[in-house]
């Protein structure tokens, strides 16, 4: 009885180990399936498309000019422009209620004549109205969507989503003098006609030196760390990470990052693009290192390649980049490079 009762207990724990072993098998298979899954890549514009221009974050108060030179900007290209009914809307901090700013998002992203979505400043709100969203028309009419900062939130839900967005200046980026954003405003046209995006960056001290070659994610870290834990928090495996920020304490700095990591965003991360780290405030106890020897002290453990002083973010050199693109990053201490694959 023994002995039969012990050959009973081997063979419910043969069977266990193979499901075990058929299960991650068939994990690991999902997962490369879903690394290796080429994103919806929206057609590049040509002269005649639309663009709508939306306001999915903050008020837009007395900024109708920028919004005008927008628009004047834009059919300089080429392109007929259509403006959100709301977008001029006012409720507390945001352009309109969550109800009428996402409507307005969601009327771009269904109408099969609109081929791109500008969104016309950040500031705070995309959090608030992104649930609204629905993708099921626009994955049958796939469109660009740009912006930054708080727009980021929207670049991780089409990541997720499967489709590939473009950070890059809003229509308050806009200037009197356009000369004065040059670079800004040629790769922003370049990612929206199709052109190649191949950007070579001057050296730092700072930068761990390596080279990879895989998709980009990322964006604004007060965003990254806020959609933490949520389902428009983005997968890094495999990928290198973008970050950039804005009139952050450098603690603030480093308790995102530390927040990133033990969320396990560096874990089997290829990658680190820094860019822009603008109007660090000072606090009363001071952080004694700069900002990319805290960043660096926050990766010690990781072997990836870093980039510093990428030029996107919030400054008036705003280089585009394509989200969810496969690129070539090839980082060292004289100068670097990043080649987006067409």
């Amino acid at each position: 009885m023994i002995f039969k009762h012990i050959r009973y207990t081997l063979l419910i724990m043969t069977l266990f180990c193979q499901s075990l072993i058929f299960a991650q098998s068939s994990n690991s298979s999902y997962s490369n399936t879903t690394m290796t899954k080429s994103l919806i890549q929206p057609h590049y514009l040509k002269a005649g498309d639309t663009v709508a221009i939306v306001a999915p974050s903050g008020v837009l108060n007395d900024r109708d000019k920028e919004v005008n030179q927008a628009k004047e900007l834009l059919k300089s290209w080429g392109l007929n422009v259509v403006v959100g009914e709301h977008v001029f809307k006012k409720a507390n901090h945001f352009a309109g209620t969550d109800n009428e700013r996402a409507e307005d998002f969601q009327n771009a992203l269904d109408n099969p004549n609109i081929k791109a979505i500008w969104c016309a400043r950040g500031g705070y709100g995309t959090v608030r109205m992104i649930d609204k969203l629905d993708y099921t028309k626009y994955k049958a009419n796939p469109k660009w969507v740009i912006g930054y900062s708080d727009i980021t939130a929207i670049h991780n839900q089409l990541n997720n989503e499967g489709s590939e967005s473009i950070h890059a200046m809003m229509c308050t980026s806009l200037t009197d003098d356009l000369s004065e954003i040059e670079e800004t405003l040629e790769t922003f046209k370049c990612a929206l006609f199709g052109k190649s995006l191949n950007y070579t960056i001057e050296g730092s001290s700072y930068n761990k030196t390596g080279s990879v070659t895989a998709p980009l994610v990322g964006g604004n870290l007060t965003l990254l760390h806020t959609m933490l834990g949520s389902k428009t928090s983005i997968d890094t495996s495999e990928k290198i990470l973008f970050i950039e920020e804005i009139g952050e304490y450098k603690y603030h700095i480093d308790r995102m990052l530390q927040s990133l990591k033990r969320a396990g965003y560096f874990e089997n991360c290829k990658g680190l693009i820094v860019g822009n780290m603008t109007k660090m405030r000072k606090n009363t106890t001071p952080w004694v290192t700069s900002i990319e020897q805290l960043i660096l002290d926050v990766l010690a453990e990781y072997d990836f390649p870093v980039l510093f002083d990428f030029p996107a973010g919030h400054e008036d050199d705003n280089r585009a980049l394509i989200l969810g693109r496969t690129i070539e990053l090839v980082v060292s201490k004289d100068k670097s490079t990043v080649n987006f694959n067409d």
